[in-house]
């Protein structure tokens, strides 16, 4: 009988925690827009991946102690490249990009990842289903509305004439697609906390030695309260709550389940961007990101039958 009754508080407490996963990682757009005000892209960036890496691996290091952190060297290379490729490649080009770009469409356009995913899966050897394919060719209509309406002013979400803007944003969505797409191809760690917080250090030192490459300049003193208050939620909240909150997720709820963050995150950044920082958008971009988050939704599903747990989780970045 205890067994019988134990699951309900354990899924009551899983959706609490898809509920954070929603909230958090869909403030992150605007949470970078706050940052970016005061705080060049690549050091913004770099130093909350280093303060979120080492605070996680010290949690780690008290929870499990050192073991987790053993890795062979084909794991290691996977660590290190999916470093390279999710936090430095997809989070420092958005961040770059969001200079030009509104928060909402950002995440509009990164919510392409599980496409680039299943044609990743394609070019690889896999068969996704037709009506997976279906889901991919809506997407790319949606992703040319967004993409092609052009630069409109604030309306549009871009600045002046900074056409390029939306292009970064998706150059950044294929990084972090193939950052996860090589995850489950290739060896990692056991520990998938130890995995993400080798991940973020890696990332963070790559975007740092990239930031003085560049001739990036910070001055403490210029930098607001707002956005020391939105580097530090980016750094220490979203790293630790919404990857823990993800986890536990993962772990308490059907997959097919969890994998609805990929289009709640983006209406939640839409949301905030308009409420809290008066961003607009004009009617065919709303067409193009509502188009988008149909073609998740269709691949989401067709997906779902034959999915097993482990592999529908990495398709969702």
């Amino acid at each position: 009988m205890d067994a019988a009754v134990s699951p309900r508080p354990t899924a009551a407490i899983a959706w609490v925690a898809l509920g954070v996963v929603y909230v958090l990682w869909g403030s992150t757009y605007l949470g970078i827009r706050l940052i970016l005000a005061d705080v060049p892209p690549l050091f913004a960036s770099g130093a909350r991946f280093l303060v979120g890496g080492s605070l996680l691996g010290l949690v780690v290091l008290a929870v499990a102690g050192r073991k987790a952190f053993r890795m062979t060297w084909q794991q290691l290379g996977t660590t290190a490249l999916s470093g390279l490729l999710l936090p430095a490649w997809g989070n420092g080009l958005v961040t770059i990009a969001q200079q030009k770009v509104a928060s909402g469409l950002a995440a509009l356009l990164i919510a392409a990842v599980p496409l680039y995913i299943v044609v990743l899966r394609a070019l690889t050897g896999d068969r996704p289903r037709p009506a997976t394919l279906v889901g991919v060719g809506v997407g790319v209509t949606g992703l040319a509305i967004l993409v092609l309406t052009g630069p409109s002013g604030a309306s549009g979400g871009v600045q002046g004439s900074a056409w390029w803007g939306p292009w970064l944003v998706l150059l950044a969505g294929l990084g972090w697609a193939t950052g996860t797409f090589a995850t489950t191809r290739l060896p990692v760690p056991a520990n998938p906390f130890a995995l993400a917080a080798v991940q973020m250090f890696v990332g963070g030192a790559i975007l740092m030695s990239v930031s003085q490459a560049a001739g990036e300049r910070f001055d403490v003193g210029s930098v607001s309260v707002v956005a020391w208050w939105a580097w530090a939620y980016m750094a220490v909240v979203v790293s630790l709550a919404a990857f823990g909150a993800y986890a536990f997720a993962l772990a308490s709820l059907p997959v097919s389940t969890v994998a609805t963050y990929a289009y709640v995150n983006p209406v939640i950044a839409v949301l905030l961007g308009v409420v809290v920082a008066n961003e607009r958008f004009s009617a065919p971009q709303l067409l193009g990101g509502a188009v988008v988050l149909l073609a998740v939704v269709l691949v989401i599903a067709a997906e779902r039958p034959r999915k097993r747990r482990g592999e529908l989780a990495a398709s969702g970045a």
